[in-house]
């Protein structure tokens, strides 16, 4: 017995993206089994992005940057973006000083400013 697809795009909504859950502690073993569950995930929902929550991973370390690079060499060779949710601040910093970057849910994007901008000096400033 066979089924088969239905004609057309699959139904996704995307207002509501993927979420993964992520849990501290973080072990060599557990960071394998996150990156199958991220494929697992994946290939279930078709998903152009994924969120990870990472509320729940306690204080950051090595093991945790190894987690958050592994997951995302694997969201981006599926072609998916990676988004975290609730990062801890000191993840965060640490993120930025090993050169990771993450894309915040939350976050607004970063922009250049708009251009003929002129911005208000105090009377007395010199200029610069």
């Amino acid at each position: 017995m066979s089924c088969a697809r239905p004609p057309g795009l699959p139904i996704v909504d995307a207002m509501t993206p993927a979420v993964l859950v992520l849990a501290g502690p973080v072990t060599r073993d557990r960071v394998t089994g996150l990156c199958e569950d991220l494929r697992t995930l994946l290939e279930a929902t078709g998903a152009g992005v994924v969120v990870c929550d990472a509320g729940g991973l306690g204080p950051p370390g090595l093991g945790t940057v190894e987690l958050l690079a592994r997951l995302q060499l694997t969201a981006r060779r599926a072609g998916v973006r990676l988004r975290l949710r609730d990062p801890d601040p000191a993840l965060h910093a640490l993120l930025d000083l090993v050169g990771l970057r993450f894309e915040m849910e939350g976050q607004p994007e970063q922009r250049e400013p708009p251009l003929r901008v002129e911005e208000e000096v105090e009377p007395g400033e010199p200029a610069v």
